[in-house]
């Protein structure tokens, strides 16, 4: 049988760091931060770019109906509002017909008053709130990569943002969503953020796995995975 010398561990060698603690550990304090972190950063990016858009492009009636682009806990967490469906609740207990915090019977003035007894949808109110989960959904992918970090987790961070809204908009609106146009959009905003916050978390770590050896290194590093090659090949031989 071949003597060989046995190749050093990258561990002997003085330029490589020995490996860090493991961050598999359980960790639920770590991970609920991170949970609330991407919500609210979630509802505060569609917080700042919906009113203005619905107030430049939305049917202003319509809109009105709703409590107004203002009313951003209504445009956001009722999942009716991107359907472009009406939200007043029927008069089912003599108090009268209320929508976006008014009571529509006090409103026979204004334009409000045609609407009641009339409600009809606002397509474009819908599609600009679905484009502005688009837009959100886009900025929640640099979340990701800041705040999740590991590729191996996005899928689970991105899909617990969309139960925790299905779940919120569901109590907010005392009703499942029922429309296709709001699923399709939820499964479209969930492959968005899966798909491209994993693509920047693995180039992330590559480009952060590259810098870890520098130039001063390089040699030392070559020429210790020449020796572990030479020794696996003698090992081999010698068999």
């Amino acid at each position: 049988m071949a003597i060989y010398n046995k190749p050093p561990r990258l561990a002997d060698s003085p330029h490589v760091m020995a490996p860090a603690k493991s961050s598999n550990t359980w960790d639920p304090v770590l991970i609920i931060s991170q949970i609330v972190a991407m919500q609210t950063l979630h509802y505060l990016m569609l917080s700042l770019i919906t009113p203005p858009l619905l107030a430049f492009f939305a049917e202003a009636d319509s809109l009105e109906f709703e409590g107004g682009a203002a009313n951003v806990a209504g445009m956001i967490m009722d999942w009716r509002q991107m359907t472009g469906r009406p939200t007043a609740r029927a008069d089912t207990w003599g108090l009268g017909s209320w929508s976006g915090g008014r009571k529509l019977s006090d409103t026979s003035n204004s334009s409000l008053g045609t609407l009641e007894g009339g409600w009809r949808t606002d397509p474009v109110r819908g599609w600009v709130i679905a484009f502005c989960w688009i837009i959100a959904s886009s900025g929640d992918v640099y979340w990701l990569s800041a705040i999740v970090r590991r590729p191996r987790l996005i899928l689970d961070f991105s899909l617990t943002l969309i139960f925790n809204h299905l779940v919120l908009t569901t109590y907010y609106a005392a009703s499942l969503p029922s429309s296709v146009f709001f699923w399709l959009m939820m499964i479209a905003c969930s492959a968005l953020m899966v798909i491209a916050g994993e693509q920047v978390c693995v180039r992330r770590e590559m480009r952060e796995g590259l810098s870890v050896v520098g130039i001063r290194d390089a040699g030392e590093t070559e020429r210790l995975t020449e020796e572990m090659e030479l020794g696996d090949v003698r090992g081999t031989s010698g068999e």
